[in-house]
């Protein structure tokens, strides 16, 4: 088959482009003019479709002649709320009309959305596929306007919800932040640190994207994915510990407070920069949260697909890699 790759340069995109590449796909990857293509450039039937998910044109070519999309592209830090939906919703409704008018036949529409789309468990116990959606911030809930909009085309063509919990791994920016902060001796904790969290390797989450291509679940089924553990924060951070053979010498959850007023700092200097910042205000909505936990059962029943990577291994392979990358 040949399928498009929505975000094929980023952190999860260029897994799944790899996955596709090895199972003998071509894979057309969507791509801005600045992205760092060094994986792609390295992987056979690799085509590049330039353009955005937010440009309706450069969509319009990228869809002609592809048999499935993998739609991973998405906004996770923002200058301001108003870009999550411009990205994260209206752009999933610009590929959706684009496949729509331009893919006639389409096998597989899959859409890479998240758990902040459904928000937190409020009891502990991991939630399941069919749960009420309930988001705490303006990224979860611009996700989730995404789902709507692939699960109301449902009925047009077949299409699949991939919902990751924390997606971690070799070339992540993001949780690359926990590392640094062990490295340098503090424990990214906030409060007693006892907050649980289901994780999913970045090699895993991409696995359960591409099985979902040619799985034949029904349209318009939704799937947590998860590696089968539920952790604890401060217990999930002594393994990052252990993967760099240091020991953090603070140790001290921080308050809330604390936290919002670094985070009130941090937004400030976005909006002064004009730059997109990860801790807003908004996103000590999630941070505040005791649960953020999910259940994967659906996806291994329905989709064929098994996770491979623990956190403590995952977390050894992903501190050997920002060593060997130099980011550490």
């Amino acid at each position: 088959m040949r399928v498009l790759v929505t975000g094929g340069s980023g952190f999860l995109g260029s897994y799944i482009c790899e996955q596709l590449a090895a199972d003998g796909h071509v894979v057309r990857a969507l791509v801005r003019p600045a992205s760092d293509k060094k994986v792609l450039d390295k992987l056979p039937r690799v085509e590049f479709a330039p353009g955005f998910i937010e440009d309706p044109a450069s969509l319009a070519k990228a869809v002609l002649g592809v048999d499935a999309i993998i739609h991973a592209a998405g906004l996770v830090k923002a200058r301001k709320p108003a870009d999550f939906f411009v990205t994260n919703a209206q752009g999933t409704r610009n590929l959706l009309q684009a496949a729509e008018e331009g893919a006639p036949g389409l096998r597989r529409f899959v859409y890479v959305s998240s758990l902040a789309a459904v928000g937190p468990s409020a009891d502990g116990m991991p939630i399941p596929d069919d749960a009420e959606p309930r988001p705490v911030t303006h990224y979860g809930r611009s996700k989730l306007e995404g789902e709507r909009a692939v699960l109301a085309a449902k009925d047009r063509f077949p299409v699949t919800v991939i919902r990751p919990p924390l997606i971690y791994g070799p070339r992540d920016r993001e949780t690359l932040a926990f590392f640094s902060s062990v490295k340098n001796g503090v424990l990214p904790l906030i409060g007693d640190g006892t907050n649980t969290l289901s994780v999913i390797y970045g090699k895993d989450c991409a696995s359960a994207c591409v099985k979902a291509i040619t799985a034949g679940a029904p349209s318009g089924r939704t799937y947590f994915v998860d590696d089968g553990a539920v952790y604890v924060w401060k217990e999930a951070l002594q393994e990052v510990e252990r993967a760099l053979g240091t020991r953090a010498f603070v140790r001290l959850g921080l308050p809330l407070g604390v936290v919002r007023a670094a985070a009130a700092a941090s937004q400030l200097y976005g909006k002064m920069t004009n730059t997109a910042q990860m801790l807003t205000l908004d996103k000590v909505n999630e941070l505040r949260q005791k649960h953020w936990v999910c259940s994967g059962d659906g996806a291994r029943a329905e989709l064929g697909w098994a996770p491979t990577t623990s956190w403590a291994a995952g977390v050894q392979e992903t501190a050997a890699w920002y060593r060997s990358a130099g980011w550490l």
